[in-house]
């Protein structure tokens, strides 16, 4: 099982669509009565895919997170400064009639990194320690920005509980952030840091998955009849997440070559451009009631574009900053 579960997260740019057209065909052929029930499904899936995340996540990063001040300073206004207004103007524009699209453009933005940020930067052999500090500090961060954000920008459109939006996230971060790192001493002190490791840790990531392919089946299960309606809205998703994301790439790339060694440059590239659309989509179901499937939706597309983007970014890297520094001796 673990071997399967290990393959789907390796393979998420096939795994996301299809559990998108699964949940498309069941909520299609599912009365929407029924469909309901599936919401019960969503808060145990949350868990399932915030819990294993913080068991991989060493908290005591983010006391290394001022190592490098320039740069940590930099991927922050970029996550906390540029992209939130970005996606703001562009939810503005393309969903001027839809504020829950919006909404969703919004929290797409609104949270940094995530294990992916540290995963790819390992991949195009990037600073993995600035990455980590770079996940943990935007992690925080954007889970203590987001009710005021949403708030800010989005509070004369949508229907913003503020208590709610804070309640959800304490549950949905804080506290499985808190059983994360008590179970990661736990597996520490039994096992110690080797075997974790190369044993333990690998598997959580690929629980976390199927979490996130559980909501994603149930938020497109939700908007399946309305997609059956007017497919197009598809194609009115993709287009400003497209921007959004090339627009960050070309950014981060710009500031990571004026600014940076290679090895930063990557850190910096993937600790901004990596969304936690894992958290944002659970936020938009659990906290905004069945308005929030509209934003979920655009969060759902956005996994579609994320993990497609930073493939192609990983075969680039070393064509836009040059080989590693060990390769390049060669």
């Amino acid at each position: 099982m673990w071997k399967f579960l290990l393959n789907i997260n390796k393979n998420l740019i096939l795994a996301i669509p299809a559990m998108m057209a699964a949940g498309f065909f069941v909520g299609m052929g599912v009365e929407q009565q029924l469909l309901g029930g599936l919401k019960a499904l969503i808060m145990p899936f949350t868990f399932l895919m915030v819990y294993p995340m913080m068991v991989t996540l060493n908290i005591k990063h983010l006391r290394d997170g001022i190592k490098n001040v320039r740069l940590q300073l930099l991927t922050q206004v970029i996550n906390f400064c540029v992209i939130p207004f970005l996606a703001y103007g562009l939810g503005r524009y393309f969903f001027a009639d839809q504020p829950y699209m919006a909404l969703g453009l919004l929290l797409a933005a609104l949270l940094p990194t995530s294990g992916m940020t540290i995963s790819w930067t390992g991949f195009a052999k990037g600073n993995l320690a600035a990455a980590i500090n770079m996940t943990v500090i935007g992690l925080t961060l954007g889970s203590l920005a987001t009710p005021f954000y949403v708030r800010l920008l989005l509070g004369a459109r949508v229907d913003v509980d503020m208590l709610l939006i804070v309640r959800q996230i304490i549950v949905i971060v804080f506290i499985p952030m808190l059983l994360g790192y008590l179970t990661r001493q736990s597996l520490l002190k039994k096992y110690g840091m080797p075997k974790f490791k190369q044993d333990i840790a690998p598997r959580f990531p690929a629980l976390s998955t199927v979490g996130v392919l559980g909501i994603v089946f149930v938020a497109i299960a939700l908007k399946a009849k309305q997609l059956y309606i007017d497919p197009a809205v598809l194609l009115t998703i993709f287009v400003p997440l497209l921007i959004i994301y090339s627009a960050n790439f070309l950014l981060s790339t710009l500031a990571g070559k004026m600014f940076f060694d290679r090895g930063d440059a990557v850190a910096l590239v993937y600790g901004t451009v990596m969304r936690n659309l894992s958290i944002a989509l659970a936020i938009a179901i659990n906290a905004f009631g069945a308005a929030g499937a509209d934003a979920a939706l655009v969060i759902c597309v956005s996994y579609i574009v994320q993990v497609q983007s930073a493939a192609w970014y990983v075969r680039l890297t070393d064509t836009i900053f040059g080989p590693p520094r060990q390769e390049a001796a060669v």
